[in-house]
């Protein structure tokens, strides 16, 4: 009797609350004290720009220099230079703080969950999502907001100290800003598409190569190893390609970034050329004293720093949100394709008591979940489900002895028992396995074959 599974899934029925949510582990981030770090800095930088420029402009024009501004431009220098350093370092670990509190908020959520829906992970997802995916929403929810909200104070600070010197050389860099922000939206749909199909091709490669790591013994002795490698290399590939692509749009932002800065400093550049040769006058580019003029050039480019910080934070935001989005899905599976597959089955008569009965479907149709779904492994407790033996190849497997690994979870304690098991399944081979019984099995069965957790398998059921 054959039961066939669709591939196609009703998300209404499939639908289940998310139990996990990476982004809302992190409640503390510390961008407040960060953003009045870098604000200070921006400040400070300011005050050695203007006694640069005024020692500098007192110089060409033949004046005397005053003796505080000599001093004041190293110390500004220094002192934003210190606060500089001392930002970057608490960014640093307010980033690591919030990579280790997404971790572990992660492996408390595995912990939770049921034995057998853990199992049907990716060994491979699993170890990536752990170790890449909280530094990622660490730089989302640190670094990315941080640029953020100084995309918006640091050019106004800056503006606020161009306006001193000159309105009009501070609303002529303040027209550009739009341009930027609307570039902004443009490309953010496309970083974000990028990089979440970047992410998951990282996903599929990690999951495949411990795979084959775990499954090397049998790959070996099919004599698949060129099979194997050629599959391999198809996903890294593909992988490079993803990567390249998320590039690709992050080179063009920072270019366009660069090309908008560049324009206004020699825009500016112009206009206050041309009021000192007296060539034209332009209102707020004319009389002016040559500190002034230095001093709005000087200014320009950390006008547009914030921007050029914001655009390469941006490739961190698309990073952190598809890295959020992978590991939620990942830790909120419901397993709810085995119930929904097992409402399509056709209405044939009841299950035959024996016989052979075969359910087919194509790859990611939901045949292994219905049957773990039959056995009672994935279903609620106390759920009345009877009593079925369950033989897989992602059986799990716990680490000790052979013996050990044979009655794990209610397997026969008597010891008689499971060396006679183990030998009808070809366990005792002291070629393959030496040490009987009491042969070391390492945690999740990484020292054995395909064949031979099959094997373990077959024995406990």
């Amino acid at each position: 009797m054959r039961y066939p599974i669709s591939r196609k899934r009703n998300r209404t029925q499939d639908h289940t609350p998310h139990g996990f949510d990476a982004l809302q582990t992190i409640r503390r981030t510390g961008v407040g004290s960060l953003l009045a770090l870098h604000l200070a800095r921006t400040c400070l930088r300011l005050g050695f720009l203007a006694a640069a420029a005024m020692v500098v402009g007192s110089l060409v024009m033949g004046q005397d220099v005053q003796p505080w501004l000599v001093v004041a431009v190293p110390c500004f220098l220094l002192i934003s230079a210190a606060v500089g350093l001392l930002a970057d370092r608490m960014q640093a670990a307010a980033e690591a703080r919030a990579a280790t509190v997404v971790r572990a908020a992660a492996a408390r959520r595995l912990g939770e969950m049921p034995a057998g829906r853990v199992q049907s992970l990716a060994a491979g997802h699993v170890v990536v999502a752990l170790r890449r995916y909280p530094e990622a929403i660490a730089a989302l929810v640190v670094g990315h907001r941080l640029a953020a909200r100084m995309m918006i104070a640091g050019p106004l600070t800056a503006a606020g100290a161009l306006t001193l010197v000159s309105w009009q050389a501070a609303l002529a860099v303040l027209l550009l800003t739009p341009v930027m922000v609307v570039f902004f939206v443009l490309v953010g749909d496309i970083i974000h598409q990028r990089t979440a199909a970047q992410e998951k091709a990282f996903g599929h490669l990690a999951g495949q190569f411990a795979d084959r790591i775990r499954t090397l013994p049998t790959i070996l002795a099919c004599d698949a190893l060129s099979t194997e490698e050629a599959k391999l290399g198809d996903r890294l590939r593909t992988y490079a390609d993803r990567t390249m692509a998320v590039l690709r749009v992050a080179f063009l932002n920072a270019g366009v970034i660069d090309f908008f800065a560049s324009l206004s400093i020699a825009m500016l550049a112009v206009f206050l050329g041309l009021g000192h040769l007296g060539l034209a006058r332009i209102p707020g580019f004319s009389d002016l004293a040559l500190w002034q003029s230095l001093f709005i050039l000087m200014i320009a480019p950390d006008y547009f720093a914030p921007f050029r910080r914001y655009a390469e934070q941006y490739h961190a935001k698309a990073q952190g949100n598809a890295a959020a989005v992978a590991l939620d899905a990942m830790l909120n599976v419901q397993g709810d394709a085995s119930a929904s597959a097992a409402r399509r089955l056709p209405e044939t008569g009841p299950l035959p008591t024996r016989g052979l009965v075969a359910v087919t479907g194509p790859s990611g149709a939901g045949k292994t979940t219905l049957l773990r779904h039959l056995a009672g492994l994935d279903a609620p407790a106390g759920s009345g489900h009877p009593a079925v033996a369950w033989v897989a190849t992602d059986s799990f497997v716990p680490g000790g002895s052979l013996a050990e690994a044979i009655a794990w979870n209610g397997g026969a304690t008597d010891r008689d028992r499971v060396r006679q098991v183990a030998g009808q399944v070809g366990l005792l081979d002291a070629e393959h396995l030496p040490g009987g019984l009491d042969a070391r099995v390492a945690a999740d069965g990484a020292n054995l074959s395909g064949g031979q957790r099959l094997r373990i398998s077959a024995a406990r059921a």
